[in-house]
């Protein structure tokens, strides 16, 4: 079984024509392909339609969805049709489909806009152009190019104003538009030498464009202009002696013209003498005019002579001018002194209007050329003082001080009345001898020297150098002190000078408490004839140091030992208890003495006045301060390193009166229980005795639960121990155990042991009891009881 199908034709052989403008927008429709080929828009994707790229650029592509043919990039028809030689452009394409295949064949007419402008090829026209050149002459110039075509192309040529030229427009056999250059009028290089024309061209475009070119015309030069000077006659002077080379004068002809029809030579004419020619050289390309040969006014003073200048061109031309060098005469004779006579060296004490030197001058010009005039410098001590004709004598006009001024260098100089006037000089050296004129110098009158005592014998204690300007012998100097005693001791046997160097030391150990200064005077002479001599004061101050410890001379007390005060028991607060006095025998800074308590039985009972050493009470005595107390007093100097010395003393108390009373009397001592201290030491001790009384009692009731009834408590709080016991009447308790004092309390007027909180059990305490009065410190004397 055969199945015939029918032949499908692929590719379609009409095309399709479309005409649109150049340079249209991206995105812009140019038409709608699926309606204009008859295609059913919904299957386009479908039968994957395409457009085939030309030229490797994508000007065009197509919309699937809605068939529509639009511009993908702009489409510059020039690039894609360059030739002009066709006014048609065509951008051919293909259009392909599948399911099935099918090709359309799409023609799109470019159409020209004109968006390009006339360009010439150079952007300036040169021209060469002879200034003989008749007027009417032509001369091509370059046309413009436009890449549009058709009407967009050059159409004409514009030039700009000019009075020497215009244009005129010609059409070649392609239809291109040139323009040729006709010269109107006849040149003139010299007046106008080089020629600016703008040539615009433009096109039939609408709006038209165009583009511009410089066309630039040089004249050519044509040798129509004679050679000129700036002068027809030239006058000059010139002095005598000039040197060979000398510019005497640059001639300086012009020519208008150009080139070689400008370039000039110079010449002597015939009329110009030879001796003219042999003294002065003339440049035949510069035209200057030097001295060639010696000038003299005394021989020749003028000159004459005429220069020609011509010009290089093919039809030669020439000018001419005068010239009259005058030779002026100079003044070219240097003056001339000469020394007859000079004395060197002289004294420094030499006399005024004493004769130095002998000095002769001359110049061999005449007139006021040679009249001279001989000075020296004015900052000197000396003046020149005319003899006779041209010969003058130098003599002292001011003191010399040869230690100001050691040497004088003397110029002469001489120097004639000729314009400009030539001189002369001539140096001479005058040395100054020394004499003897002056004192040795110290650099001080008066000399303070502090010397620290207890120092070294030998030591260096000042410089005292002096100075002397003279010279040799003059200036050596000899040191030695001036001898002064002081009680019956010489300066030379405390104090040494070198007698070379001015170095003074100390021969001994200076003491400050013993001697505190010394005033005597150096002599420094020199070793001139006769000697001079000067001397200087020094002033020797020992500077103390702290050597000497104070020594305390109240209260007075043999060395070693301890001074004993009674005082009464009754004493009010604020007496004075005893005053200590120390003495220091070094300077006053050293010696000030200030107090203080090294150890002291009670610190709130007595005070320490830091400055003048008095001890007083701070409080009245109360009945448990003890009856003896011990003070150690140290005063302390001011010095660095600080010296002490101490003092003990020993107080006593008394009662002021005694009476008898009964055993069972107390006698009250009357105090102030409710002084400051003691009303905070109440406070105190009563919160401290609240909370451990009821620590205590809690304590108690717990031992109490758990004790056996046969057994003993303890001594209470408060509980009397001993009662009227005739050990503690009258007696201090003291414990080598600190904690005995926290348990019990010896009332020892009521002869009372009283506990003061529960003693721990199976507590064993040693005390001793110290009668009062006895003096006894502690338990080892023999007098207590235990």
């Amino acid at each position: 079984v055969f199945l015939v199908l029918p032949i499908v034709q692929i590719v379609s052989t009409s095309v399709t024509p479309y005409s649109i403008p150049e340079e249209m927008k991206e995105g812009s429709v140019v038409a709608n392909l699926a309606s204009d080929l008859r295609l059913d828009v919904k299957t386009l994707n479908e039968r994957k339609m395409r457009l085939d790229i030309v030229a490797n650029k994508k000007y065009l592509d197509v919309n699937k969805e809605t068939g529509e043919l639009y511009i993908v990039e702009k489409i510059d028809r020039e690039n894609i049709c360059p030739s002009k030689s066709s006014a048609s452009c065509y951008l051919r394409l293909e259009v392909t489909l599948e399911n099935p295949l099918r090709i359309f064949n799409i023609e799109i007419e470019i159409l020209d806009m004109n968006d390009n402008a006339p360009q010439f090829r150079r952007d300036a026209i040169h021209l060469d152009i002879s200034e003989s050149t008749p007027k009417g002459d032509r001369f091509s110039l370059s046309n413009a190019v436009d890449p549009d075509v058709g009407s967009n192309s050059v159409k004409t040529y514009h030039l700009s104003e000019s009075e020497y030229f215009n244009i005129e427009v010609q059409t070649g056999r392609d239809g291109s538009k040139f323009a040729d250059l006709i010269l109107k009028k006849t040149l003139d290089r010299e007046q106008q030498a080089v020629h600016h024309l703008t040539l615009t061209a433009v096109d039939g475009g609408k709006p038209a464009r165009s583009g511009t070119a410089s066309v630039i015309v040089h004249v050519l030069d044509t040798n129509d202009n004679t050679p000129t000077f700036d002068k027809s006659i030239y006058n000059v002077k010139i002095m005598e002696n000039s040197p060979i080379g000398s510019l005497v004068l640059h001639l300086n002809a012009t020519d208008l013209d150009e080139g070689s029809n400008s370039d000039i030579t110079y010449s002597y004419s015939l009329y110009t003498s030879e001796k003219t020619q042999e003294t002065f050289h003339l440049n035949p390309t510069s035209g200057e005019i030097t001295v060639r040969g010696m000038l003299n006014y005394e021989d020749f003073n003028i000159y004459d002579m005429e220069v020609i200048a011509t010009d290089k061109g093919a039809n030669s031309l020439s000018g001419q001018c005068t010239i009259k060098i005058l030779v002026e005469d100079m003044n070219d004779n240097h003056p001339e002194l000469s020394i007859k006579s000079f004395q060197s060296p002289v004294s420094e004490d030499i006399k005024l209007d004493t004769v130095i030197a002998v000095v002769s001058v001359s110049d061999k010009d005449s007139g006021e050329n040679g009249i001279v005039d001989l000075h020296i410098p004015d900052n000197m001590p000396f003046k020149l003082r005319e003899s006779s004709d041209n010969y003058y004598e130098l003599v002292v006009s001011e003191a010399l001080d040869r230690e100001k001024v050691p040497e004088y260098d003397i110029t002469f100089t001489v120097t004639d009345r000729g314009s400009p006037p030539l001189s002369d000089n001539e140096t001479m050296t005058l040395e100054l001898l020394d004499v003897n004129d002056n004192v040795p110098q110290f650099p001080k009158s008066f000399y303070t020297i502090r010397v620290m005592e207890n120092n070294a014998p030998g030591a260096l204690l000042e410089s005292l150098s002096a100075f002397d300007p003279d010279l040799h012998e003059n200036q050596y100097l000899v040191y030695v002190i001036i001898e002064k005693e002081i009680a019956n001791t010489s300066m030379s046997m405390l104090f040494s000078i070198n007698p070379e160097d001015g170095k003074l030391y100390a021969l001994k150990t200076f003491d400050y408490e013993i001697e505190k200064e010394f005033l005597f005077h150096i002599e420094a002479r020199d070793s001139g004839s006769p000697p001079l001599s000067s001397n200087v004061s020094v002033h020797i101050i020992i500077v103390d140091q702290n050597d000497n410890a104070p020594v305390i001379v109240s209260p007075w007390r043999a060395h070693g030992s301890v001074v004993e005060e009674k005082i009464p028991r009754s004493t009010d607060k604020g007496s004075l208890v005893a005053k200590v006095i120390a003495l220091d025998t070094d300077s006053v800074h050293n010696s000030r003495i200030t107090y203080q308590f090294l150890q002291v039985t009670d610190a709130t009972l007595f005070s320490l006045d830091q400055y003048n050493g008095e001890i007083r009470t701070m409080r009245m005595f109360s009945y448990r301060d003890p009856r003896h107390q011990r003070l150690v007093v140290v005063a302390k100097d001011n010095g660095e390193p600080a010296l002490s010395a101490t003092v003990t003393i020993k107080l006593s108390t008394e009662e002021t009166a005694v009476k008898a009373y009964s055993d069972m009397t107390e006698v009250p001592l009357e105090y102030d229980i409710f002084s400051d201290l003691n009303l905070y030491l109440v406070i105190g001790l009563g919160s401290v005795s609240f909370l451990l009384l009821i620590t205590i009692l809690v304590t108690i009731v717990l031992k109490c639960q758990k004790a056996k009834p046969s057994k003993a408590a303890p001594p209470s709080r408060n509980s009397v121990i001993s009662e009227r016991n005739s050990t503690i009447a009258d007696s201090t308790l003291v414990s080598n155990d600190a904690y005995w004092y926290s348990l019990f309390l010896a009332e020892t007027r009521k002869g009372k042991l009283v506990v003061r909180q529960p003693v721990p059990k199976g507590s064993r305490y040693i005390v001793s009891s110290i009668p009062r009065g006895t003096g006894l410190t502690d338990t080892s004397d023999s007098a207590a009881s235990t």
